[in-house]
């Protein structure tokens, strides 16, 4: 709290009110007395405000947004304003994010966390005053850092500022992910095996045809994430306590929407209606959707990988995860598809929490809605998780991917699967026999067309040829 080097704290204390009393707050501490109360109150799954710094800075981007424009109003003496805009500044810049201490799950509606960014910044803007923390005369988190706010349009606001920059550092990982796909679908290229539905043999394909169909299977959450976040670039600030912009000059929406563009490099925008703006919570259940699209995806993916390296003997062994740690501790030997494994429960996580954020979003009554915080919550988790996970994903697996190119070419000349392209010259029904047979007499295919003489062997070679399967090509008139 105090500095890197500090070991221990002085244990002196200063005295602050509020509405229910007086209390010692720790000295060092840039929080007040809201802060404390909500962290008594408030003990809760343990992760704090500044677990997500992004979300602390954000709030400060909203503060000072807010601090500009009442200076531009007159509200706000320069002296004031410019202790508060510099307080924002520094923590912005990555100072002071320790003292956003408040659970991420609280209730209030975000108060708490409100209060905690006001405190912050008033007590460290006394200091660049001159003044002591705690000396809330000289600048007052409520009179002064709250200014023309309430925590409903503040908060929110802050909240959608944070996610749309959490939601760029989730797509720079997803891109990494999906480039790495791309990669191996190259490098994967040439080698032949069998393409599979409901788990039984299919037809022929590349291992690179199913390595590029997981690229671009994720590549299209990229555009899906990119469009619900826009959702976000609208905003409710100035509406104050319900939308109707209480306690707020009629200029001050105008003016801080500005300072937010300039502050963020955002293209935000006043909501049309800031009373419905204020209430409604549907640009996080859409925002949570293509959050968890993007799970399910990367979860069917890594079911996909398992099934693939499953074995080594007794599986499909197509492929081999680079191997992470040993798998049993009674079963020598043993290695664990564990990337894949980690990934698949990450996504449950998420798509536990978009139904959290669906939840939240229906408690909502009447001129708010008081659920925000855990809408919040589930979705700062959701996107740390995804991100962490997409990243192991790709370092501690898909870049390691090595495939059993012979066992892959084997299992298709194997294959019943091969009658299929037999369909166009033979017909379905023949095809259908032919396929039966070869598997009550564990036959191959290619040696009961010859034996039945349906075809010669130039005619069989030319069409079971597996590179002839894998693309469209011009088939034979029917009748």
């Amino acid at each position: 709290m105090i500095s890197s080097a500090a070991q221990y704290e002085s244990g002196r204390t200063r005295t602050e009110h509020d509405l229910l009393g007086f209390r010692e707050v720790p000295y060092e501490y840039y929080y007040g007395i809201q802060t404390l109360r909500a962290l008594e109150n408030f003990n809760i799954s343990g992760v704090q405000l500044n677990f997500y710094p992004v979300f602390a800075e954000s709030l400060a981007m909203v503060k000072l947004a807010a601090a500009k424009a009442n200076h531009d109003l007159g509200l706000l003496s320069k002296s004031l304003a410019d202790a508060i805009v510099r307080a924002c500044n520094e923590i912005i810049n990555g100072k002071y994010t320790f003292h956003f201490v408040v659970d991420m799950i609280q209730g209030g509606a975000g108060t708490s966390t409100n209060m905690n960014a006001n405190e912050v910044i008033a007590n460290r803007a006394l200091e660049i005053l001159g003044h002591q923390r705690g000396q809330y005369e000289f600048c007052h988190p409520n009179n002064h850092v709250n200014l023309s706010q309430s925590t409903n349009d503040a908060y929110p606001t802050a909240i959608k500022i944070a996610l749309i920059r959490s939601n760029e550092k989730l797509l720079e990982v997803l891109t990494e992910l999906i480039a790495s796909f791309k990669i191996k679908a190259k490098e994967f290229a040439h080698v032949i095996k069998m393409g599979r539905t409901q788990l039984q043999d299919a037809v022929p394909m590349t291992l690179g045809q199913e390595f590029e169909a997981y690229a671009v299977m994720l590549e299209e959450e990229i555009a899906r994430l990119n469009q619900n976040v826009q959702l976000f670039l609208e905003v409710n600030m100035g509406g104050t306590a319900i939308g109707t912009g209480i306690n707020a000059d009629p200029r001050y929406s105008g003016i801080v929407i500005n300072y937010l563009r300039e502050i963020t490099g955002k293209p935000i925008v006043l909501a049309t209606n800031l009373v419905e703006a204020t209430q409604d919570t549907g640009a996080f259940i859409m925002y949570s959707s293509a959050v968890k699209r993007l799970a399910v995806k990367l979860s069917k993916i890594s079911n996909d990988l398992r099934l693939l390296s499953s074995g080594p003997r007794a599986g499909f062994n197509e492929i081999n995860l680079p191997p992470m740690q040993p798998g049993s501790t009674i079963m020598p030997g043993k290695v664990n598809p564990v990337i894949p494994e980690v990934m698949n429960q990450i996504a449950f996580k998420v798509i536990g929490n978009d139904l959290t954020v669906t939840m939240a979003a229906e408690a909502g009554q009447l001129e708010l809605n008081v659920m925000e915080p855990i809408i919040v919550y589930s979705l700062f988790e959701s996107i740390e998780m995804l991100k962490n996970g997409m990243n192991t994903l790709n370092h501690r697996c898909i870049k390691g991917i090595t495939a059993n190119e012979d066992h892959c070419r084997e299992m298709v000349y194997n294959s019943i699967g091969l009658v299929t392209a037999l369909n166009p010259v033979i017909g379905y029904e023949a095809a259908t026999r032919l396929a039966k047979e070869a598997l009550e007499k564990n036959r191959s295919v290619y040696d009961l067309v010859l034996e039945h003489k349906l075809l010669s062997q130039e005619q069989l070679d030319e069409i079971l040829d597996p590179k002839n399967m894998i693309a469209p090509r011009i088939m034979p008139k029917q009748g």
